[in-house]
């Protein structure tokens, strides 16, 4: 499919009846690029955590949960009333009902068993994007816009675990396309969802909705997906801790996922990997202020860094733990990292950073619920230590691995008094990254930022 795209909005830009409207102003805006195909949508702002919170509570035999329903109903009637005139009022109230008795009898369920498994909790926090859903499609068709109600769990098939479900792309780009071909007005599409083959509830995991727009997006064949939030693109830092912060106008795929990953709260990690695939550059926009230029995220990073001589963005990931394993019996390195590999594999644990030497090897890992057992693995191996209160910084760019950056970056921490350990540089150039102590990162990131970006 040729000359569209897909938009996805998140829970602020369809947290309120008032944001919602700016949401309609951007759908309806004429656009010469491409057709919109689909518009994702998140639940509104706050409403997954009242969901959890609610379920978690009847599950408890706190009948405190009722409060939370009634909360939340009244929010979302109120929605329909300030959105959608008399017209078409009625039959989005009936979807909006219909949904609350069917999440009401969930949860009392689980009141009553004093359990909720985790199809049952998949299954209840799956009923905030289908009533902003439901609710953004009565607000266009009362406007006009030719539009359909898409559930996502109609066509993103996944695993069964319900809770970060693992999507299978054959049948479920499969069904996207099938579906768009016999679907040609704009799809609202329930983002964060999708189902089992039998056709059970799953999440993609919080912040799914970007996933789901990216993996509608691809399947697609999309010319770009939008991602509008509440900011204004990806920042050079985070500003609620450098000040001076800005929007980088554009980014490779592999450095929006470094930031992503070690921190950077705009974008989530998994969007980026279905787009990668086909190529589709993702921009990043604000739907508060739709004129801004926003970030756009671009495949090719050999080109990209053409265009950038420096450090380009800074985030940091806090707090992590470092295992460091040493053993001399391994002088020859035969073997070695790959046994120590195979233990985090075994224990389910992500590794950040690696480090190595002759006789040792250096890891940070952010989750240590396997930290007892990944211990006793290695004490096979030689002697393990552990360090808590580290954080990783990371600084990306077209630049960071030429000639003099990273002198340049370690004296001026020095002269800072920051300690730096465990340095890391990726080959492709796209990264560096390094340990310091928890209390000295955010000292690090603004020292970086007002060297590199500051000027």
């Amino acid at each position: 499919m040729k000359g569209v795209k897909v938009l996805k909005f998140g829970g602020t830009s369809m947290g309120s009846a008032r944001a919602i409207k700016k949401v309609i102003a951007i759908i309806r805006k004429p656009r010469q690029d491409a057709r919109i195909a689909a518009v994702i949508v998140s639940a509104m702002s706050g409403v997954t955590n009242e969901l959890i919170k609610c379920a978690q509570l009847a599950s408890k035999k706190d009948s405190g949960y009722k409060k939370i329903l009634k909360d939340l109903e009244r929010k979302h009637i109120a929605a329909v009333g300030e959105l959608i005139g008399a017209k078409h009022r009625a039959k989005t109230l009936t979807c909006v009902d219909g949904l609350f008795r069917q999440l009401e009898s969930v949860v009392t369920g689980a009141y009553r068993l004093q359990e909720l498994s985790p199809a049952g909790m998949a299954c209840v926090v799956s009923f905030g994007e289908r009533l902003s859903g439901h609710i953004l499609v009565g607000a266009l068709t009362d406007r006009q816009v030719r539009c359909e109600y898409l559930n996502a769990r109609h066509i993103i098939t996944t695993d069964e675990q319900h809770e970060s479900a693992a999507v299978d792309f054959v049948r479920t780009d499969k069904n996207i396309r099938s579906h768009f071909r016999k679907h040609t007005s704009l799809q609202v599409v329930t983002g964060f969802i999708g189902a089992t083959p039998d056709g059970r509830t799953t999440t993609l995991g919080r912040g799914g909705s970007d996933y789901s727009a990216a993996i509608v997006g691809a399947a697609l064949g999309a010319k770009a997906i939008e991602i509008w939030t509440d900011v204004s693109g990806i920042m050079t830092a985070d500003p609620r801790l450098v000040p001076k912060a800005k929007v980088v106008p554009e980014l490779s795929f592999e450095e929006a996922g470094e930031l992503a990953y070690f921190g950077a709260k705009v974008l989530h990690p998994k969007t980026i990997l279905p787009a990668m695939r086909k190529r589709i550059p993702v921009k990043v926009l604000n739907t508060f202020m739709p004129e801004d230029r926003g970030t756009t995220i671009v495949p090719n990073f050999a080109q990209r860094r053409k265009k950038s001589h420096t450090v380009d963005a800074l985030t940091f990931k806090s707090p992590v733990i470092a295992v460091h394993i040493n053993s001399p019996k391994f002088f020859d390195g035969n073997g070695f990292i790959a046994r120590i590999f195979e233990v985090f594999n075994a224990c389910r644990t992500s590794i950040d950073v690696v480090t190595t030497s002759v006789t040792s090897v250096s890891v940070t890992i952010d989750d240590e619920k396997n930290l007892p057992k990944i211990i006793t693995y290695l004490q096979e191996l030689g002697d393990v230590s552990i360090e808590r209160g580290k954080a990783i910084i990371c600084a990306v760019g077209g630049a960071v691995n030429a000639a003099g950056v990273a002198g340049r970056m370690f004296t001026v921490l020095g002269q800072h008094k920051i300690a730096v350990e465990m340095i890391s540089q990726a080959s492709s150039g796209v990264s560096m990254t390094f340990v310091v102590g928890t209390r000295d990162a955010e000292k690090a990131l603004k020292v970086l930022h007002k060297e590199y970006i500051e000027g």
